[in-house]
């Protein structure tokens, strides 16, 4: 490339930074944002492939690396956009504008203020593209306006999460606030607490942002092949709500992975929502519809029996649902993996046929639910004095909905030894363990495996998560 189509590269890459921090920034002054409603788009329609390798490389941080992402795609469009010839340039900008704002009248986004950042964003475009930046300064001014006005949209859309969260949580208390047991394990430095805060829980949805709902006008539907159509409240559902301790874990949680907690959750069994709305014959399947337009469905005869217990929940931990985990409510099937136990910021449960098409279906996955499997996980090793030989190794072990009957470890593929139980809040839960063992000097190996009362041994074939969930057994590495 000449020196001249470099500069003009640049220059049209610079122009575009500017263009979208002023889209942006419009767009975030009414709550709206640009970036993450072309995030959601390129999550719904990119390759499966792709999700699964950025799933795997940014891991909790999935959803800063897709908004950076987009960012920078932005920016190497509009720099595409200068091997265009010179007429045909800022119609390009203008059309691209448009598709965007188009973009933003679809679900999640659906905001206003997002179609009129994306004019906004467009008519930057076009002009700077019109009258291109000369010299390194003037490119430099571009680009230095460009972030600074994605930092000031950033700031305005956290201040409204900030304000929103808050409204959440002055819904009121979601439990009894009873005190967590103690499992007889004591504090263990290093070792998960028996309960996951609110804030240390993992996040894993499709979207980069929560959506906002207001608590006091959103209402849970029931509705499909039901002889009573219902429409409930927080209030109403909270009146028939109870706790349960359960673990969730996510279908992307590979060994020693943190995509799994343990809470005390708040919910209205499924099978009381059933008893008052009274499925017809025909409805084989539950549909959980997000306000965003998201499904997930589950089949509807082991959960109408209860030989599957699920809950639509409204409440973690005492308190109301994050926005994070779903406020106002999600539905839990413990045991299932969170990617298929349905979806959160629910509006609507609808009982339908075997018609219905999942989200998760059509990127590949398999239409069965996957069900957790049993795995243990070393969150503590560590050797005690110098030369003492002691070395401590103690973590958590989940096989819901059975629950676990026994953690073992082993030291360099030698026999495996047992290790000592917390007591178990609950069957779902998942539950803490700890053993000391003596070791030679040097470097050692410490393997873990848990066994499900059902009899089930946790798997220790290493596998991808995709399309059936991940395997293999957590391996640590400790200089005795």
């Amino acid at each position: 490339m000449s020196r001249n189509g470099k500069r003009r590269v640049f220059g049209a890459a610079a122009v575009g930074l500017g263009a979208l921090g002023a889209g942006e920034l419009i767009a975030a002054s009414g709550g709206g944002s640009l970036i993450d409603g072309v995030s959601r788009l390129l999550v719904d329609t990119a390759p499966t492939p792709v999700v699964e390798a950025t799933v795997a490389m940014s891991g909790e941080h999935d959803k800063e690396t897709t908004r950076i992402g987009t960012v920078l795609g932005g920016v190497a469009a509009a720099a595409g956009l200068s091997a265009l010839p010179e007429r045909l340039r800022v119609p390009a900008a203008l059309a691209a504008g448009a598709g965007v704002g188009a973009l933003s009248l679809r679900r999640p986004s659906r905001s206003g203020s997002a179609v009129a950042g994306s004019v906004a964003a467009a008519a930057v475009l076009g002009a700077g593209l019109r009258r291109p930046p000369r010299g390194p300064g003037a490119r430099l001014l571009w680009a230095t306006a460009g972030a600074g006005l994605l930092a000031g949209a950033e700031t305005l859309l956290r201040r409204a999460d900030r304000r929103y969260r808050e409204r959440a949580q002055r819904v009121g208390p979601m439990g009894a606030h009873q005190p967590i047991p103690d499992d007889g394990l004591g504090i263990e430095p290093g070792l998960s607490p028996l309960i996951t805060t609110s804030t240390k829980f993992y996040v894993a949805d499709v979207n980069s942002r929560p959506p906002r709902l207001d608590p006091e006008h959103w209402r849970l539907s029931i509705s499909g092949m039901v002889a009573h159509s219902l429409r409930l409240s927080l209030r109403e559902l909270a009146e028939q709500a109870e706790e349960f301790d359960a673990v969730m874990v996510c279908v992307h949680n590979t060994v020693a992975a943190g995509r799994a907690g343990n809470a005390r959750w708040l919910g209205v069994p499924l099978t009381t929502l059933f008893d008052h709305a009274l499925p017809e014959t025909g409805a084989t399947r539950l549909v959980t519809r997000a306000s965003d337009g998201f499904t997930i469905s589950l089949p509807l005869a082991p959960l109408r029996t209860g030989e599957w217990p699920g809950y639509l929940v409204i409440g973690m931990n005492g308190e109301p649902l994050s926005p994070e985990h779903g406020f106002p409510a999600r539905v839990f099937v413990p045991g299932l993996y969170g990617q298929y136990t349905g979806a959160k910021w629910l509006t609507e449960l609808e009982l339908t046929d075997d018609s219905h098409l999942d989200y998760w279906w059509k990127r590949g996955w398999t239409s069965e639910p996957l069900w957790v499997r049993p795995q243990a996980r070393i969150d503590v090793a560590s050797v005690g004095s110098p030369g003492s030989g002691k070395c401590t190794v103690a973590g958590v072990a989940w096989a819901p909905p059975h629950g676990v009957a026994g953690v073992e470890i082993r030291i360099d593929e030698t026999e495996w030894l047992p290790a000592e139980l917390g007591a178990e809040l609950a069957p779902a839960a998942w539950r803490r363990w700890r053993t000391v063992v003596d070791l030679p000097p040097g470097p050692h190996t410490v393997e873990a495996r848990v066994t499900s009362r059902s009899g089930e041994v946790q798997d220790a074939d290493v596998r991808p998560p995709y399309p059936l969930g991940p395997g293999g057994l957590h391996r640590v590495t400790v200089d005795a």
